[in-house]
């Protein structure tokens, strides 16, 4: 399996290739709502999924699918316009397959960005979250089975999964441009269904300040192969329970779009300093 894995990312490198030589330095995965980011890019070429042979494609509203590359600023980046997810019932390994195509680009930094519900108390809808750490627990870990040497070590490290240097810029870069920016954990469950108010009340007791379905899988395969991580979350509504209505993808939708332009400044003047 391991190498089935490994061929099936090599077989999809070596398809970009045939199209474009660009090697980027830093990769960015958009997520639900915020695809509007990849207009701040000084685009040099774009490759849709659906033209990579064996390459996931994104099935949920507001996640385009293609891989655009460019620069921000003068740093080479390579953006995911939309990402998939484990609950589209893709295979774990094709989840984090986007993560380790852009690491064998040339992509030495991740930045990871997804709509969460906020789990913590202080938190409202459109806040931007610096992702400090992860629970991964819930969902299912990107490195069972056999490991596959060539990316990483078999029990790799996940004492400081979010890159402390980048997230001192990120803090810094917020700050002297006025974003209001708080920090927490953010937790990833399967879905595709919400959280129940209970499960709420579980993941807040256990540390998380935020929920998702996505982006965890996602740092840990980049991890281990050696990447540096780092990652924004929009609260785009308050968990179940909080608040007496009811959740929709719509609604995520939404307040994402709200914050973008926030998000989208602050990414920008981010990478240029990476």
């Amino acid at each position: 399996m391991a190498n089935e894995i490994y061929s099936k990312v090599e077989k999809c490198v070596k398809a970009i290739r045939k199209v474009t030589d660009f090697e980027p330095r830093v990769a960015i995965t958009l997520g639900s709502g915020l695809g509007n980011y990849a207009e701040q890019i000084d685009v040099k070429c774009e490759i849709s999924y659906s033209d990579i042979p064996g390459f996931p494609i994104s099935t949920v509203p507001g996640h385009a699918g293609k891989f655009i590359f460019g620069y921000v600023g003068k740093v080479p980046v390579v953006c995911m316009k939309g990402r998939v997810h484990f609950y589209e019932g893709y295979d774990i390994s094709d989840v984090v397959l986007p993560a380790r195509v852009m690491r064998r680009l040339g992509a030495e930094i991740l930045f990871l960005t997804n709509a969460a519900g906020g789990i913590n108390y202080t938190f409202d809808a459109g806040d931007l979250m610096l992702i400090n750490d992860h629970i991964s627990l819930f969902a299912k870990n990107p490195l069972i089975g056999q490991n596959i040497d060539e990316y990483g070590t078999r029990f790799p490290d996940m004492s400081c999964v979010y890159d402390k240097e980048l997230r001192e810029i990120i803090l810094e870069t917020a700050l002297k441009n006025k974003i209001p920016l708080k920090q927490g954990i953010y937790a990833q469950v399967t879905g595709p269904s919400f959280e129940s108010p209970a499960e709420i009340r579980m993941l807040r007791i256990s540390g998380a300040d935020a929920v998702g379905m996505s982006t965890v899988v996602e740092a840990i395969a980049a991890r281990h192969m050696g990447m540096r991580v780092c990652g924004i979350s929009c609260i785009s509504n308050l968990a179940a329970g909080m608040l007496n209505e009811p959740l929709s993808h719509e609604d995520v939708q939404k307040a994402a779009d709200k914050t973008g332009p926030l998000f989208e400044k602050l990414v920008t003047e981010c990478v240029k300093k990476f």
